[in-house]
């Protein structure tokens, strides 16, 4: 028996080494496929380059071109875009996170499909949304204020919902043994134990939402990402590289007031 073991170690080690070398033939190859179906090829990427370089050298030195005021007013259009579509993501996300929670809701059917649901609205992105409400609304920044709420909703309701499931039920014990209806459950068992993780999310929510606000504004939902588009269509390199770095500035200055917020919630 011994013998035989022996003499199966070096077959069995082999074949593992020659699956590995086939898999990884395998992955190479789906590599190169990819490489070649997007035109991939170093004449184009080193033309491409030379280009970009070009557009860094015009970027020296920033400049605002006159435009300052208006630059910061499309600054804080975008902050207002991604405040008041937070605000409105957290509002509808509220009750939709407390009906998907397990422990508020206890049928298990309606659960799953209710989760299922919000997964798959969680799988469009706030540019598509942004695409969809600019053609229906116009342009402007209503339709991307409308695009980061609906972006936000699914996300925030299911991290609502999972922050409720993992609250601590002693609480919600102690509340019911005095006999109040489910709504005063919620409000004095659940609540103020979560509501510090909520709101620490929707904090996050709000510095994600500054920066996709940029992304949406070149899809004409206003906003920096606006000016930043026009000026890019003119070759005004000068004018995007002062538009980025103030944009950085004020994305910096409003993650450290987040963080701060956060540790100050905790």
């Amino acid at each position: 028996m011994s013998v035989m073991s022996a003499q199966t170690r070096p077959v069995t080690r082999n074949w593992g080494l020659v699956r590995g070398i086939l898999w990884t033939a395998l992955g190479l190859a789906a590599v190169v496929a990819m490489i070649m179906d997007l035109g991939l090829s170093p004449k184009g990427m080193a033309a491409g380059f030379g280009k970009l370089g070009q557009f860094l050298a015009a970027m020296v030195p920033p400049s605002d071109g006159g435009d300052f005021s208006r630059i910061l007013a499309a600054l804080i259009e975008t902050l207002a875009m991604a405040l008041a579509g937070t605000c409105l993501g957290v509002l509808a996300a509220i009750p939709l996170g407390i009906i998907g929670a397990k422990n508020v809701v206890r049928n298990p059917v309606f659960h799953f499909i209710y989760r299922r649901g919000l997964d798959i609205f969680r799988g469009v992105p706030a540019l598509v949304w942004a695409l969809i409400f600019v053609a229906a609304f116009g342009l402007g920044p209503f339709g991307g204020v409308l695009a980061l709420a609906a972006a936000d909703i699914p996300s925030l309701s299911k991290l609502f919902a999972e922050a409720l499931e993992n609250g601590d039920p002693g609480p919600v014990e102690g509340v019911r043994a005095a006999g109040v209806s489910p709504l005063l459950e919620l409000r004095f068992g659940l609540a103020p134990q979560m509501a510090p993780i909520m709101a620490s999310q929707c904090l996050y929510f709000l510095e994600s939402n500054f920066r996709n606000a940029a992304v949406l504004g070149i899809v004409g939902a206003g906003g920096i990402g606006f000016e930043l588009e026009e000026r890019i269509r003119v070759f005004a390199f000068d004018q995007v590289a002062f538009i980025i770095l103030l944009y950085i500035v004020a994305v910096s200055l409003l993650d450290t007031a987040s963080a701060w917020l956060r540790r100050t919630l905790r």
